[in-house]
């Protein structure tokens, strides 16, 4: 007998909406494409070094929503963890997000906080209207020189498009500070599970009322099964691409193993454009109560997503939002059909944003049931 729910997606979107379901009482088949859940959350263990590997990118936690953190460690206890990135620009290593330190590194002074907000201010462009994309946010943050040193490039490379026609909510994610704080969040809880990703999703799936199927690809015919399916892939391959496509980035990853110790750091980004990745990970950096004297690290490369491609990121672009409301208006007439996360949403939303919405879904769901 089938469940009376569906979760299309294995990852944080499908498993969250899972999990508060079958606690309701329901029972909820889970499906995903490919052979684990967790989604692009996925971690394992490197079987030659006993590393665990972020496989589709590092994922860092990270919330300032009390509940969301409470509901994460029901299923894993977090590790403390500060995601301090570093960034190589003109032939410099510099910390992100941009602080103090990365001022007076930058500019070669030694100001301190009052002198340097208001020599960032003298540098910073000043718009007569409220600033419209992503270039236009980071001039009227930090000035030409900054901008063009740490986010012009790198984010050339990232989305495969100028800065001037993406949105400025991208660059607003990223904080900027006048003290020596490298730490690359601000939320008031952060953490990383020590076993992974992918065993924290797997406690969360583990309830009498949850099946899971992997390997297992779905499509609309889905629906005629369940009383109501949660979709968490792309909306556009939800109804076949009749709108058009919508536009992703895909990342590639190219590993290599070492001995020691490579860069000192978990994460460093590569600024100029002229370096064809974003950045190198080195994975046991990022479970520093681990011991390991090899090392895996990790470049990154952002492409243009294919249909053989996994699309990581929504690109969002004019061109895109005006195919999604055509999607959208299509999602409104599936009575039994609800679509959630980065993909279903067509929207570029964090892990704990994802927690934080699926478990509104799955309460609003049951209390109308």
């Amino acid at each position: 007998m089938t469940g009376q729910f569906a979760a299309v997606g294995a990852g944080f979107s499908g498993a969250v909406v899972a999990c508060q379901l079958a606690r309701a009482g329901y029972r909820v088949d889970v499906y995903d494409q490919r052979h684990h859940v967790a989604g692009n959350c996925h971690t394992e263990r490197d079987p030659a070094t006993g590393i665990l590997v972020h496989r589709y990118g590092p994922h860092i936690f990270h919330t300032s929503h009390a509940g969301v953190w409470a509901f994460v460690q029901q299923f894993a206890s977090m590790m403390p963890y500060v995601n301090r990135v570093k960034a190589h620009a003109a032939g410099q290593v510099y910390s992100l997000p941009i602080n103090l330190h990365t001022i007076n590194q930058f500019y070669g002074l030694q100001l301190n906080p009052v002198q340097a907000e208001a020599f960032v201010r003298l540098k910073a462009q000043v718009f007569d209207r409220p600033v419209r994309n992503f270039e236009e946010q980071a001039l009227s943050m930090m000035g030409r020189e900054l901008y063009e040193s740490f986010f012009y490039g790198y984010t050339r490379k990232q989305w495969g498009v100028e800065p001037s026609e993406l949105p400025a909510s991208i660059l607003k994610r990223l904080p900027m500070r006048f003290d020596y704080n490298d730490n690359y969040y601000n939320s008031v809880y952060q953490g990383m599970p020590p076993e992974g990703y992918t065993a924290l999703i797997e406690r969360m799936l583990d309830h009498p009322n949850i099946r899971v199927f992997l390997n297992t690809r779905c499509d609309r015919s889905i629906r005629s099964q369940y009383q109501h399916v949660f979709y968490s892939g792309a909306i556009d391959a939800w109804f076949d691409g009749v709108e058009g496509p919508l536009r992703y980035r895909s990342l590639q990853f190219e590993q290599e193993m070492h001995h020691g110790d490579v860069q000192g750091n978990a994460v460093i980004n590569y600024c100029d454009a002229a370096v064809p990745w974003t950045r190198i990970s080195e994975h046991k950096h990022f479970a520093p109560w681990e011991q390991h004297t090899e090392s895996i690290v990790v470049r990154e490369y952002s492409t243009d997503c294919t249909e053989n491609d996994i699309p990581y990121y929504p690109l969002g672009l004019d061109a895109d939002k005006t195919i999604l409301a055509r999607y959208k208006q299509r999602a409104e007439q599936e009575n039994n059909v609800t679509f959630m996360g980065r993909l279903g949403q067509y929207a570029y939303l964090d892990m704990h944003r994802v927690i934080e919405q699926s478990l509104g879904i799955a309460e609003r769901f049951t209390q109308e049931k």
